[in-house]
């Protein structure tokens, strides 16, 4: 079946098509295709005159094509999969020994989370300079269908429809600090939002001058806001939006949803920078915003579920500022604020997390750099569950 790009589950797929994991799962499959395909060639041929038993087996059998997103479908990897399960190797147990082989977390959620907390990666790129790869810093965190959106890197309106998340559920924002490849599209997401029928309260929280920013957005585009409210009857904006500036370490918010805590991150030379965790009633979730190694933050993201956090890789990382002429000392500066992933995985093992999600990913589009790369680095220090964040995977 073709893709539709309309689609955000087919964006998805489309985007995995093009990433690394999808040719990794392919490699390292290989060398079992032929007796895969074998076996599932004499499954087939023994179920003569069986049809209906293996009928009601199929039954209980998930179809890994494109009904689930999977990447794993027959049009994404060229893996012939045929429609019941071959002997001591169901589809069910060839994904999870795949997802096992791997070391790699899949796009898609599972129904635990269908239900309970969400957390999707909305841009995984590290840095302002556009990308095809990677959308800039962004995630959202979805429970009881409101949305708390954790920074807003270039694009982070449409990253939300891709999703499947209704601009409409808009109630938070979180900026971890002031760069723009996490506060780019911070006004945008608000005024898109309005304009794609938000009438409800938002609140945004971060550090100075984040009421500045917003006042001046809304001057910016006064004309605009100005034409529709008259011209279309909508509600006015400004009185919508409620600006929280943060200085300090601790509580931030509480909600019938979430706790939110800061802690204080180190990111020279922006002052102040934070990391946060989101207490909900299944998941704890932390994301590190940019920061080299830091106390702090294990203090922080001690004994949850997901640890969201910034990482780099020094060797890719005189190939990434060959590509942007402007900046002498950009080099020296990503060095010096954001941490290697063998850090990541330190900290992650000092917190006693669960799952490590790398993101911020510097570089992010570097194709001599891959996801076995980012994963052994990490898995160097960390024990748990390590995941490479992609642009609209579910965690």
């Amino acid at each position: 079946m073709a893709l539709d790009p309309a689609r955000p589950r087919d964006f998805e797929l489309r985007r995995c098509k093009r990433v690394e994991l999808g040719r990794k799962l392919t490699r390292q499959l290989g060398q079992n295709r032929q007796g895969f395909i074998e076996a599932d060639e004499s499954r087939r041929s023994d179920r003569s005159g069986r049809a209906g038993n293996d009928e009601q087996q199929n039954a209980d059998i998930p179809d890994v094509s494109s009904k689930n997103g999977s990447i794993l479908s027959n049009s994404l990897c060229k893996i012939p999969v045929s429609s019941a399960a071959v002997p001591s190797l169901t589809r069910r147990a060839f994904l999870a020994s795949t997802i096992a082989m791997t070391g790699v977390s899949l796009p898609g959620r599972s129904a635990a989370q269908s239900s309970g907390t969400r957390l999707i990666l909305l841009g995984t790129g590290g840095g302002p300079r556009p990308r095809t790869a990677s959308s800039a810093s962004a995630q959202v965190i979805v429970t009881n269908n409101s949305a708390y959106v954790i920074d807003c890197g270039d694009g982070v309106a449409r990253q939300l429809a891709f999703a499947g998340v209704p601009l409409t559920a808009l109630r938070h924002i979180f900026i971890t600090h002031q760069h723009s490849d996490h506060t780019a599209d911070y006004g945008n997401l608000i005024w898109l939002a309005w304009a794609a029928g938000l009438s409800t309260r938002v609140d945004a929280w971060g550090p100075p001058p984040l009421e500045k920013m917003t006042r001046l957005f809304f001057e910016m585009n006064a004309s605009d806001i100005e034409a529709r409210i008259s011209n279309e009857g909508r509600v006015p904006i400004v009185p919508l939006v409620h600006v929280h500036q943060i200085r300090s370490a601790g509580a931030v918010m509480t909600d019938e949803n979430v706790k939110v805590t800061a802690a204080l991150v180190d990111h020279p030379p922006v002052v102040p920078a934070f990391g946060y965790r989101f207490d909900t009633r299944d998941r704890s979730i932390v994301i590190s915003g940019d920061t080299a190694p830091s106390d702090n933050l294990v203090k922080l993201a001690r004994g949850a579920d997901v640890l969201v956090h910034s990482v780099m890789y020094p060797p890719a990382i005189d190939r990434l500022v060959g590509r942007v002429p402007n900046a002498a000392a950009l080099k020296a500066s990503i060095l010096a604020h954001q941490p290697p992933a063998e850090e990541a995985g330190r900290i992650a093992q000092a917190a006693g997390v669960r799952t490590l999600v790398l993101s911020h990913l510097v570089p992010a589009d570097d194709p001599q750099v891959t996801d076995r790369m980012w994963i052994e680095a990490a898995q160097s220090r960390f024990r748990g569950t390590v995941i490479v964040g992609k642009d609209l995977m579910e965690i």
